[in-house]
């Protein structure tokens, strides 16, 4: 279980003030209002930054961190991914997980077999899709729908599952 949850992605300055334009990566990108600070993770740079004004601007967050105030500033981080604390998370219902703690998952049949080890979480429209590495197969799509999914064990790191006929095939 990761101690930090990703909650964007800077992808590029915006104008000559400091700001960042932000791929949020979080379920609720209006928190940026309410989060302090973030853990800014660039290659081998690591530090905290605290966010001193959050505006939107189509699927986009434009955050304003606290003493970066020019354009060659903001370039600088350029490509880095934000994180929040993970008691900073918003809290979860019944049957929801962080993505976080779902990637690199083991993955067993409902038998205990082997299937492999997720390795990405697909968000589509309808439901998720845990797409699982296999060894010496090709990846297989999990629909993350309760007649496949039938156990997710944070705890343990393993998820149980029912792969319907015609999945494994694809």
């Amino acid at each position: 279980m990761n101690a930090d949850l990703r909650v964007g992605v800077i992808t590029r300055t915006h104008g000559i003030r400091g700001e960042v334009k932000v791929y949020p990566t979080t379920d609720s990108p209006l928190r940026f209002n309410e989060i302090e600070e973030v853990m800014l993770k660039n290659g081998p740079r690591k530090e905290r930054l605290r966010i001193q004004e959050a505006r939107y601007f189509k699927n986009l967050v434009i955050l304003k961190f606290e003493g970066i105030d020019s354009m060659n500033d903001a370039e600088l981080l350029r490509g880095g991914e934000l994180y929040i604390d993970r008691s900073q998370g918003e809290e979860l219902s019944e049957n929801e997980y962080y993505i976080a703690d779902i990637i690199g998952m083991e993955v067993v049949t409902e038998e205990g077999e082997p299937v492999g080890q997720v390795k990405d979480v697909l968000e589509t429209g309808a439901n998720d899709v845990y797409l699982v590495k296999r060894e010496g197969k090709k990846d297989l799509m999990l629909p993350a729908i309760r007649d496949c999914i039938r156990e997710v064990d944070i705890e343990n790191n393993r998820m149980t599952v029912h792969i319907l006929d015609g999945l494994a095939d694809l």
